[in-house]
This record gives C-alpha cells, structure tokens and sequence, in this order.
C-alpha cells in the first residue's frame, strides 16, 4: 500500500534526507579533499574542495610507503573474512533452530539472544581479556577473531528472515531425506541470500573499522587491522603532516564504499525481508 504525500509534505521529506545525508557526507568530502592538497592548503581560512596545487601523488605515496598500510589492510581483510565466515558458520544453524525446530527453553534462548544485542561490545573487553590472557592467544589473530565468533545480531536478523519462509518448505526437504544441517545450508540459507548479504556488510564494515578491541588485545605492528594502523601512522610517521594521514584514511574507507555500492539492492532486501507485513 503505497502512501501519496502532498506536495510541501514530500518536499519537507526530501530536504530533511538531503540535510541529513550531507551532514554524513561532509566529513568524507573533507578527508578526500585533504588528501589532495600540500601542507599550506590545508589551514587556509577559505574552505575548497579541489587544491589549487594537486598534492595527491605525494600524499597517497607517502601513505603507502611511510607506514605499513598494506600490511594493515591485509590484516584487517583476514581478521573481517575469518570473523564473517564463522559467524555465520554459528549463526545460521542457531537461527534456524530458534526459527523452525520446537524445543524446551526455546523462548528463553530467543531472550538471552536480545540480551546480548542490548550489551555493548566494550561491557564485555575486562572478561574477554582475562580469558584471552588465560588462554595465551593475546597478541595474535586469535585475540581479534574469537570474541566475535557468535553475532547475536546475525542469529536475530536470519532468525526473523528464516521464519518468513513457509513451514512446507522445511517439510518437503525431510521428505527428501535432507537432514537438518543440510535443510540450512542447501534450503535456508540460499533462500535467505539477501540477508545474508546485508549482515555480512555489517559485519565487515564493524569489525574493519572496529578500534577499541584491538587497541587492547594486540601490541605487535605486524597484527595491526587498519584503525589502529593508522592511529601508529599518524603518531609515528605523520605528525602534523595531514595530508598523508588523510590519504591513509581514504584507502581505508574505500573498500568499505565501494562494497556497499555494490551490494546495495541485496542490502536493502535483506534488512526489510523479515519486516512484518
């Protein structure tokens, strides 16, 4: 059922979008712009986006060699895709368990499920720390992959799109002879592409930009994701040179834009499929 909106009304709706995405969209178009222009551009009093000396070759290169930038951006695509992949690894069986299957203590597992997406990840930093030391795998890729294995948020999101999928449809592939983990994989979880698509661009996009975990559980450069990598490039190589850390910013944030640019049509699909209608 589609909703007309009167003219001023449709207007006060885009301008409020329009506001609203410039307000997200003026601190990137500031990172670029600085990335491109030389050290005496930077603090002028009269803001332009385009320099009037094109500092980009040096910037971007200095960002790349300075520091080890692409050792950041492979250490932050190893710990996002092991993250990802066991994540939903865990996700999707709990989900579809809590979506299709009766069992005592269903509801209550469904509760303790929307706890954890009430609790902040940082609540959780002091007890991860201390078993992570226990365990011996501080300082190493262990520390930033493991506390994010279960996604209380994945297990929710296919759990509400698993449900929308009709009963008959799980039924007809015990039929078939398929069992309950191959009903997820080869029913479920093709059935729920889109979803899985939106929460993985979740996923990546909070854990590539995570900073607050890693900063506590690794010292070593060589383990650095890409937030802290740079935090190290602008204290140790930058200084007041912005030009460069500004560069680093930028290539960090790309991939980030250009994936969802990508997977935009799944992303929105997904996060409105398991919407009540």
């Amino acid at each position: 059922m589609s909703v007309h909106l009167s003219p001023p009304a449709a207007i006060l709706r885009h301008a409020a979008l329009l506001m609203t995405a410039a307000i997200i969209l003026v601190p990137f178009v500031w990172m670029v712009s600085l990335s491109l222009k030389p050290p005496g551009e930077i603090f002028r009093e009269h803001f332009s986006f385009l320099p009037e000396q094109w500092y980009a070759i040096q910037n971007y290169g200095k960002a790349l060699t300075s520091a080890p930038l692409p050792r950041y951006m492979a250490n932050g695509v190893l710990v996002c895709a092991a993250i990802l992949a066991l994540q939903i690894l865990i996700c999707a069986p709990c989900a579809y368990a809590l979506a299709k299957l009766r069992f005592p203590g269903r509801d209550l597992i469904f509760g303790l499920v929307l706890i954890g997406l009430l609790l902040p990840h940082q609540v959780l930093s002091l007890p991860l720390f201390i078993l992570g030391y226990a365990l011996g795998i501080l300082n190493t890729y262990a520390a930033l992959i493991f506390p994010y294995v279960v996604s209380p948020f994945g297990i929710f999101l296919l759990r509400q799109v698993f449900k929308t999928i009709p009963d008959d449809v799980v039924y007809a592939a015990r039929l078939d002879g398929l069992s309950e983990l191959a009903i997820v994989w080869k029913v479920m979880v093709p059935m729920a592409l889109p979803a899985v698509i939106a929460f993985s661009i979740f996923s990546i996009v909070g854990h590539w930009n995570d900073l607050f975990w890693p900063l506590i559980a690794v010292r070593s450069e060589t383990l650095m994701p890409p937030p802290l990598g740079i935090i190290a490039f602008a204290n140790e190589e930058a200084g007041n040179d912005y030009g460069p850390l500004m560069a680093a910013a930028t290539i960090v944030v790309s991939p980030l834009v250009i994936a969802f640019l990508v997977a935009q049509k799944w992303f929105v699909e997904g996060m409105t499929g398991g919407a009540v209608k």
